[in-house]
């Protein structure tokens, strides 16, 4: 606002009091100005993140994918070990024997095994022995007898 300007609108005005007015102004002036001098810092701040935000965003988002992509292969052998897993009990369940037994990687090997495990299991075990299963002993005396034997010869 110009001195003449306001001496049009106040024509009754002093000088003193056109210049209280206009100091009164200016010091407006330059409060807004130091205002907008802080908003525009604020603003190239910001731009200046922001074009640092867009040059890493492209790393970034490369680093995300990578990331995505293991976990999502991690995810798939997981729900494989688990199918694998469910299966085995599965089959363990229906034949009726320990599933940490069973070994193989489809539904036929694992009862394959399972019919093994159970055909086995089936069996006498070991045959008889004829001198009682002692240790040792050759069917004539008992295995006290040999070790007092085997120590008198020492």
């Amino acid at each position: 606002m110009k001195r003449s300007e306001v001496k049009a609108i106040f024509p009754e005005a002093t000088d003193e009091q056109l210049q209280q007015l206009m100091d009164l102004n200016g010091a407006d002036i330059n409060h807004a100005r130091a205002g907008l001098e802080d908003l525009q810092q604020q603003l190239t701040a910001a731009q200046q993140e922001m074009a640092e935000y867009k040059a890493r965003e492209p790393e970034e988002l490369a680093a995300a994918k990578t990331r995505a992509a293991e976990l999502e292969q991690e995810l798939s052998g997981l729900k494989a070990q688990a199918a694998l897993r469910d299966m085995r009990e599965g089959v363990a369940k229906e034949l009726k024997v320990p599933a940490h037994l069973l070994t193989g990687e489809t539904e036929e090997a694992c009862k394959q095994q399972a019919a093994s495990i159970l055909e086995f299991a089936k069996s006498s075990g070991y045959p008889a022995l004829h001198d009682g299963g002692e240790p040792g002993s050759s069917g004539r005396m008992s295995t006290r007898d040999q070790f007092a034997e085997w120590f008198a010869t020492q």
